[in-house]
């Protein structure tokens, strides 16, 4: 029920043009607002706020669609934002993000490096010093990294604005608990941009025609689109492992296992999408592109496959299980 109607709102205010808008410098406030002003960034808040209440099997087809629609602002993180508060807290105004660390500098200031939506949000959250902190990134520097269109930013402040822009949330913030969501919230998100770059390939092998076919029958052609959806497939049950029935938030192996998973797929989907596109693939006014630079910066946010598995593998060294054991545990975390 809320899938339809939150995709519906997507529809309406996240086409293509409106992404392309938005991420050309247009306003994203109408975006934002509606999915605002349904409701839907409180569909994991208590009911006793107003909330819905909804345990991770039933957010992540939300999440999915996010990734599906390349929704160029931080949904996810802002609904992710509710289940961190503080109990009775109200979430800060304006539109909110993670930061995969946060880096105390020389001079006294402080680094938050490449932070997904950074360009755009008005507070981040992050974890510094054993706690979870709420930065106001009205009085930081925003450095660009240079990535097209992107609103990823390296976040910096001096050490005289530090003192009025930061809020701790906790005494002491819960053992892994922004790693693991983050680690989900963007496993989600590839794995809904994954099945969509499928569909756009498969879409567009039926539709082309050479040597008197659609190219979608030829069988090197099947076979790359078998390969793809593979990997979509991987990805999928993977997130699906990390956003467990009746939990409210995830455990930091499933999490760490999905983004994995997902940033795997990546290199391959979109590698196999532009091919068989061809120089179609990567023109401004195609939509494929929209999701491959999204999957190539969701990729690396919050650390790519490359972490994720020295994680995993970190855990299976120091445990006492036999891999075979650990694998069981880990898929009824």
């Amino acid at each position: 029920m809320f899938t339809e109607a939150f995709e519906a709102i997507l529809r309406g205010y996240c086409t293509p043009a409106q992404v392309r808008a938005i991420e050309s410098g247009g306003t994203h406030f109408p975006l934002w607002n509606a999915i605002v002003d349904a409701g839907f960034l409180e569909l994991m808040a208590s009911e006793e706020v107003g909330g819905a209440n909804l345990d991770l099997a039933s957010v992540m087809p939300i999440f999915c669609a996010l990734g599906a629609h390349a929704v160029p602002l931080p949904v996810g993180q802002a609904i992710v934002l509710r289940t961190l508060l503080p109990q009775g807290e109200l979430p800060p105004l304006g539109i909110p993000t993670f930061a995969p660390a946060l880096v105390h500098l020389p001079d006294g200031g402080l680094l938050a490096p490449l932070v997904p939506f950074g360009a755009l949000a008005n507070q981040v959250l992050g974890e510094m010093d054993g706690a979870l902190w709420v930065l106001d990134t009205n009085v930081a520097r925003r450095d660009l990294p240079g990535l097209h269109r992107d609103a990823t930013c390296n976040l910096h402040w001096n050490a005289a604005e530090l003192g009025k822009a930061g809020r701790r949330l906790y005494g002491t913030a819960p053992a892994g608990i922004l790693h693991a969501w983050s680690a989900a919230l963007h496993a989600a998100l590839l794995a809904g941009a994954l099945r969509r770059c499928f569909e756009l390939t498969l879409q567009y092998g039926n539709d082309r025609v050479q040597f008197g076919k659609s190219i979608g029958k030829f069988q090197s052609v099947q076979h790359q689109l078998a390969v793809m959806a593979e990997h979509v497939s991987v990805a999928r049950m993977a997130v699906a492992g990390a956003f467990t029935p009746g939990a409210r938030c995830p455990s930091l192996l499933p999490a760490a296992v999905a983004k994995a998973a997902a940033s795997e797929a990546v290199t391959v989907v979109a590698a196999i999408a532009h091919a068989l596109h061809g120089a179609i693939g990567v023109t401004e006014e195609y939509d494929l592109q929209l999701f491959t630079r999204r999957l190539h910066v969701w990729r690396m946010a919050h650390g790519s496959e490359t972490h994720w598995h020295r994680v995993v593998g970190q855990a299976l060294l120091d445990g006492t299980d036999h891999c075979v054991d650990f694998v069981r545990a880990l898929q009824s975390a």
